[in-house]
């Protein structure tokens, strides 16, 4: 065996434990027993302990000094395995296992507050994991800045100032075309009640629509909706709502192109560091496109609205064109998860200029909800009324995913790129969407982006898929092209 093979031997052990640590965080989300959660935070903490171990074991410095590769895929797996090794030696074993323990029960605790929408009775793990967070990105930036260390984690290469140059490019654009929008007349709103059963038998029948391999997956429910796993078992949630069908389906699709990325990837790369996604920013262009350029474009919605009546009888939405206008309503909201498409960055990039204010310590966990609510009027022109409709509605700081939020956005701005792409590669595909076959859009994506995993960096995936650099202009340029065509602006 030479050294290359050794290492990857141990890498496939260390990616088989990291996959299982992933299963207990699934099963804290959908079936775990409540007062489980301090027995699940000593679980999460050892399993990371496990793993803090085996990353910076200084066998892997050994093996990566000694192989040797002609490049392609194996340069590609040493690449990863160093860029682990060398951020995992930086942080100290006992403060990645105290990040584990905290997080996991900050988990429970913030769905807790979230429900009595009492902020001040999660303010206080949440410092806790602030503080933890501040400590880890000051040690992985060794003096550099600690946002980007904690962002390198979900998007390897990017900076805090590249993403701003991006977000206020679309900054005035998205205002200007929301307050025109907001001054037009607007489509009808669903109306009544949908059965929730109804909606989950629908919204599965949806995931095998968009290829998703139920043979390697399952979906459940969840307050929020998440996907989960790699490979051969790769499982996302949704979550009903009696008079909203489309937050169960929409959330479904969103979560079903996270998990047909993981399962679309290239099986030789399996538990391997290729065998998953590349990046969160790539994540989420997969479940953008999906969700949105797909999933709400005309074509594949003509053909939901007959599904949609064959589920649920006459819901009171004339036709099909008539449908397609309402699931693309813009309206004024609180949720990120439930915005439209005009809005929905607006809702990234508060929690973004947040965090990071967090992270520099410019605000405090105690000044959280009043800096949330008075950027939020200042956004978008209301005030928030509760706590889950406001700083409590996402779980991404009480798991501690500092660096996160901003690749929401990023990945909306790769999907638009990929949406031009797939348009001139594909020509067809409207026709073939409009009789509810997917094939042709998420065949291009597999083939282009989600086949290779973690084989190239992000930019490069995307780059090599689209055949130009990614930027902002192609996501603006179709949502101006769409809403101004909706609302006859």
């Amino acid at each position: 065996m030479t050294a290359y093979d050794d290492l990857m031997a141990y890498q496939r052990e260390t990616e088989a434990l990291s996959q299982v640590a992933g299963r207990l965080g699934w099963d804290q989300e959908t079936m775990m027993p409540r007062d489980a959660a301090p027995q699940r935070g000593a679980e999460m903490a050892a399993m990371e302990g496990v793993l803090h171990a085996r990353r910076t074991d200084p066998r892997v410095a050994d093996w990566l000094s000694e192989a040797e590769t002609s490049g392609g895929v194996e340069g590609a797996q040493l690449r990863h395995i160093k860029r682990s090794y060398e951020r995992a030696s930086k942080v100290p074993a006992k403060l990645a296992s105290e990040i584990a323990r905290v997080t996991s029960e900050a988990q429970g605790k913030w769905a807790e507050a979230r429900e009595a929408n009492d902020f001040a009775a999660f303010a206080p793990v949440l410092k806790e994991v602030v503080s933890l967070k501040r400590d880890e990105g000051a040690a992985l930036s060794a003096g550099g800045d600690v946002y980007d260390a904690m962002l390198d984690d979900y998007e390897p290469g990017a900076t805090a100032a590249e993403l701003s140059a991006m977000f206020d490019a679309l900054r005035p654009r998205l205002v200007e075309l929301r307050e025109g929008i907001l001054a037009a007349p607007a489509p009808a709103a669903l109306q009544g009640a949908f059965d929730e059963g109804a909606q989950m038998k629908l919204s599965r029948q949806i995931a095998k629509t968009f290829g998703y391999d139920m043979a390697k997956g399952r979906v459940d429910k969840a307050v929020h909706p998440f996907s989960s796993g790699s490979g051969l078992d790769v499982r996302i949630t949704t979550r009903t709502s009696e008079t909203d069908p489309f937050n169960c389906l929409y959330s479904t699709i969103h979560e079903v192109g996270h998990a047909c990325y993981e399962q679309n990837i290239d099986p030789d790369y399996l538990l391997t560091p290729l065998g998953q996604g590349v990046s969160m920013g790539v994540h989420e262009s997969q479940s953008r496109i999906y969700e949105n350029q797909i999933g709400r474009g005309r074509a594949f919605t003509g053909w939901l609205y007959g599904q949609m009546r064959d589920a649920f009888g006459d819901f009171g939405i004339a036709d099909e064109d008539a449908f397609y206008a309402t699931v693309n309503r813009v309206e004024n909201g609180y949720i990120r998860t439930e915005a439209d498409e005009v809005q929905y960055n607006l809702h990234v990039l508060l929690r973004f200029d947040l965090e990071r204010a967090l992270v520099s310590r410019d605000i405090e966990v105690d000044d959280l909800e009043a800096a949330w609510n008075e950027r939020f009027a200042a956004d978008f022109g209301f005030a928030v009324d509760k706590a889950s409709n406001g700083v409590l509605q996402d779980v991404h700081w009480s798991v501690g995913l500092f660096g996160y939020f901003p690749t929401y956005t990023l990945g909306n701005v790769y999907a638009g790129c990929l949406n031009k792409a797939m348009r001139k590669g594909v020509p067809d595909v409207d026709a073939a969407l409009a009789r509810g076959d997917t094939s042709h859009a998420t065949r291009w994506l597999r083939e282009n982006v989600q086949t290779h995993g973690g084989l190239y960096t992000p930019r490069e995936v995307i780059a090599k898929a689209c055949e130009f650099d990614p930027s902002e202009a192609p996501l603006l340029g179709y949502l101006e092209d769409k809403f101004n065509g909706i609302y006859g602006l």
